[in-house]
This record gives structure tokens, C-alpha cells and sequence, in this order.
């Protein structure tokens, strides 16, 4: 894959038939004059497609235009999952048949093959990469854990970013079981989510309300544990006892104040300092509560609202989820069930990853 310098990605055509194969495949779905509303809705779980690109250079290469679905991130953890029970076509020769199989005998009863990731550590400030040699060594009793592997930032678990992901994955078999139009073999789901994650801290008087990933005894003032699964939580402070309060104002306006920059700041207020890098988080930069909107102390009241968000603001948490690789798409009038199955799977481990 190389970069264009406008910011797109440049995939060689493959020789023939695979790669016009993926050519008409991409310009059926993004054909202007397209009103077929299967393919239309295609169209979100798949890179932008900008056409075919040449080289001055080179007039004969030709390159698939495609949008960088990591371009958004800072530190991009990837992953690469085949999808599907069969990695091979219907057109294929018993020789391809037998190498494909004999790659991983596994595929047809669990439905994908991780063919590499790549996963940013906070901790050591550096990426840790898998290739398909360690997807291939997943069996049925590790795949679970293999893939897991993918969303550990190195001091935790990402349950944020394993839900978002259950999320637009979902969302791709919902299409899957409402079309008999086409049939995807050795297609792949790509997996993007941010890894930068820094912590939201929220301060009232002496007392912390932290979104943290899980960290061991001692990181907290007064050995307080914080434990963090995907919600923030209050941290049990022995100096000021049992906090017990409510907020006055509904779930909506409590958003609405913190899209407003408070005008007055003063010793009152509550201020919730944000250090987030992901740019379309509602909590873009320090804003502020105003006394006359608590009615005594929020805090328990604040973890009950992030306990309770909308899910469309709990998928917010900087994840991709997108198809790729169309050169043995085929027209068919039946579902796709050996694909259909492998995103069942996978959602299956996914969630497993979620509830352990």
C-alpha cells in the first residue's frame, strides 16, 4: 500500500481477474448514477473509492484510489481479519482449494483468520505487530485470547473500543442478512481504533473523579482503586465519607452546558478539565458546570449519566470497522451464509472478550 500525497491510499491492481475483478467491484458500488439501496448502504462499511490512479512514470501500473481509514488517528491500532469459511472461490482450481485449506484447516469451523495486527502500548510508547503466522496459530480453545490481544493497551483491556467494534460489526451482518446480491470470498474486515487514550478528570473540592484504564494499588492518592470498565467511576475517598447528591438537570441539558463555554469561572464551579485527543468528543476543552445547576453534590449523580449514555455516544470511541479486499466478490441470488457465519463467530468471541 502506498500514500498518495493528498492523503489517499494507492493499492496496485492485482493481474487478471483479480484485480479487475476489484475494479468493477468498487465502480459498481460507487457508480454515480447508482440507486440500488443494498449497494448504497455498502458504501459506509467500505473505504471511500476515488477511482484508478497511474504514475506519470509508469502509465501502465494502475492503482486503486482508496481512503486512508487511519488518516484520523494519532497512534492507529489495526487489525486484519478474514472473513468467511471458504478463503477460496468458487472458480478455484482442487490445487488452490487444497493451498488455501492447508493454510489454516481451522477457517471453515470457525469463520475468520487474523492475518496480522498492530497494537500501540501507552506504557512503552511503542507498537507491538503480529503477522498472519499468529493468527494462524489460533485454535478454538486460544482464539479468544489471540484476539484480545488486539485491544490491550498495555495496562488494560479496551472494553471502550471492543464494544464499539461489537457495535459497527453488528451492523455489517444486518447487511449481510438482507442482501442475495453478491458473495465475498477471502475478504477481510479492517479494525482501526485510536490508542492514544489519555485520561478525563473531573475535580470537585478533594475529590477525583477519574476516567482511567485499570491501574494496581498505589497509583491513586490514599490506595483508592479505580476500576475502569468503560464507564467513569467515583473514587471512594476515606477523607470525605459517603458522598450522596443528585443533578438537578436532565441528561440532555447536562450536555448542552458542556457544549457551552461558561463565561464565568470562579471558585463554585465545577470544572471538568478534558485531555482527550479524539477530535469528535463531546468533551472538547475545559468547560464548566455553574453552582446554580447542582443541587448539592453531583458526583454520584455525574457516574450515573456516563453509566447511562446513549449507545451512539458510547461508540464514539475513535473505532473503524470497514471491508476490504474485493477480488473474489461474486454474483450470487443467495446470502452469503459462509460469511454471515464468520461475523456471527467473530461477534461471539468479541463479546466473550467483553463479558470475561
Amino acid at each position: 500500500i502506498l500514500q498518495h500525497p493528498d492523503g489517499t491510499v494507492l493499492k496496485q491492481l492485482q493481474p487478471p481477474p483479480r484485480g479487475p475483478r476489484e475494479q468493477e467491484f468498487y465502480n459498481k458500488v460507487y457508480d454515480s448514477n447508482c440507486c440500488d439501496s443494498i449497494l448504497l448502504e455498502l458504501r459506509e462499511y467500505l473505504p471511500k473509492y476515488f477511482g484508478v490512479w497511474s504514475p506519470p512514470t509508469a502509465p501502465n501500473d494502475t492503482y486503486l484510489k482508496l481512503e486512508d481509514v487511519t488518516r484520523k488517528f494519532n497512534k492507529p491500532c489495526i487489525m486484519d481479519v478474514k472473513i468467511g469459511q471458504k478463503s477460496y472461490d468458487p472458480y478455484a482450481s482442487a490445487e488452490k482449494i487444497q493451498q488455501q485449506v492447508s493454510k489454516y484447516p481451522l477457517m471453515e469451523e470457525i469463520g475468520f483468520l487474523v492475518l496480522g495486527m498492530r497494537v500501540y502500548h501507552v506504557s512503552s510508547d511503542s507498537y507491538e505487530t503480529q503477522n498472519q503466522h499468529y493468527g494462524r496459530s489460533l485454535t478454538k480453545e486460544t482464539v479468544k485470547d489471540g484476539i484480545s490481544k488486539f485491544f490491550h493497551s498495555g495496562y488494560c483491556l479496551r472494553k471502550d473500543v471492543v464494544a464499539a467494534s461489537i457495535q459497527k460489526v453488528e451492523k455489517i451482518l444486518e447487511w449481510f442478512e438482507g442482501q442475495t446480491q453478491l458473495n465475498f470470498y477471502a475478504s477481510s474486515l479492517l479494525f482501526v481504533y485510536e490508542g492514544l487514550c489519555q485520561a478525563t478528570t473531573v475535580r470537585l473540592s478533594d475529590v477525583t473523579l477519574a476516567e482511567k484504564r485499570r491501574v494496581p494499588k498505589g497509583l491513586l492518592p490514599g490506595g483508592d482503586v479505580l476500576e475502569y470498565n468503560n464507564n467513569i467511576h467515583v473514587i471512594n475517598s476515606t477523607e470525605n465519607g459517603k458522598i450522596e447528591a443528585s443533578v438537578s438537570k436532565g441528561l440532555s441539558k447536562f450536555y448542552a452546558l458542556h457544549k457551552k463555554a461558561c463565561s464565568k469561572r470562579h471558585h463554585s464551579q465545577l470544572s471538568l478539565k478534558v485531555e482527550n485527543s479524539e477530535q469528535d468528543n463531546v468533551w472538547k476543552s475545559s468547560t464548566c458546570i455553574t453552582q446554580e445547576h447542582l443541587n448539592g453534590n453531583v458526583l454520584p449523580q455525574l457516574e450515573k449519566v456516563f453509566y447511562h449514555m446513549p449507545a451512539e455516544t458510547k461508540e464514539s470511541a475513535n473505532v473503524e470497522v470497514r471491508m476490504i479486499d474485493f477480488a473474489h466478490v461474486f454474483p450470487s441470488n443467495t446470502k452469503d451464509e459462509g460469511y454471515i457465519y464468520g461475523l456471527k463467530n467473530l461477534i461471539t468471541v468479541l463479546q466473550n472478550i467483553l463479558d470475561n
